[in-house]
């Protein structure tokens, strides 16, 4: 009650323009800027616009994150964490690189978008590490050393995530665009003239048999048939008692 000779305080009227939303955190602010992307493109991320959609001021944001470019090694973080969440390596250390190659295919064609944008960075966090860790292991588990398993360490993973990148840019085309593509194989290249193209003219009857899982597959398997060539070579230049 208010005592005798008081004025009671005023009631609180109602806030103007958006309702108050719960606290921002890391993940609800990686939430929204992966909301925006997918929706519609890189250009539209910026930190007012992520405040907007938050609800809040942008400096908000700038509370969780040093700017947007932080922001975009945080979204690479997510993707790689979806990668290998659950993953355990396999009976070879063949089995656990391709395993993760496949995995991290999968889930750069699940969020295209953000795939184009964020595959070429280092995350520099613990998923991060954590991958590398497993595949430098397999690495070892094929005989090499730790220069060379540093070495093809990188030399796997960035083609790995430049195939990804490049099924997931074919993936965010416009869907006229993409099938125009895709039927390029079954036209303009069947109609190649083989008197000026001979090679290309005998071939084109099978070229659009190589779709995006083949092309991968293909791709794939070639780089580790590479790596098995290299780790053989390894191990007999290690038993080699004539070596220098």
């Amino acid at each position: 009650m208010t005592d005798p000779g008081t004025t009671a305080a005023p009631e609180p009227g109602p806030r103007r323009g958006r309702p108050p939303r719960a606290g921002l955190s890391r993940e609800r602010i990686l939430d929204a800027a992966a909301s925006v992307i997918e929706r519609e493109g890189p250009d539209a991320l910026t930190l007012r616009r992520l405040g907007a959609d938050l609800g809040s001021n942008h400096t908000a944001v700038l509370r969780h994150f040093t700017g947007k470019d932080d922001i975009l090694l945080g979204l690479t973080e997510r993707l790689i964490a979806e990668a290998i969440d659950g993953f355990e390596a396999g009976g070879s250390w063949r089995d656990t690189l391709a395993a993760l190659a496949r995995r991290m295919r999968r889930v750069c064609l699940a969020h295209p978008r953000i795939a184009v944008l964020v595959t070429s960075r280092v995350s520099r966090r613990g998923a991060e590490f954590s991958g590398a860790d497993t595949v430098i292991g397999a690495l070892r588990q094929a005989g090499f050393d730790d220069r060379d398993a540093a070495r093809y360490y990188r030399a796997l993973v960035d083609t790995a995530l430049a195939m990804g990148a490049f099924e997931a840019a074919f993936a965010a085309l416009d869907p006229e665009a993409r099938e125009g593509d895709r039927m390029a194989w079954r036209r303009e290249y069947l109609v190649a003239s083989p008197a000026r193209y001979p090679h290309l003219a005998a071939a084109a009857p099978y070229l659009a048999e190589a779709d995006e899982d083949d092309h991968f597959e293909t791709t794939l398997a070639l780089l580790l048939d590479a790596v098995e060539l290299r780790a053989r070579r390894a191990q007999t230049a290690g038993s080699d008692p004539t070596r220098d």
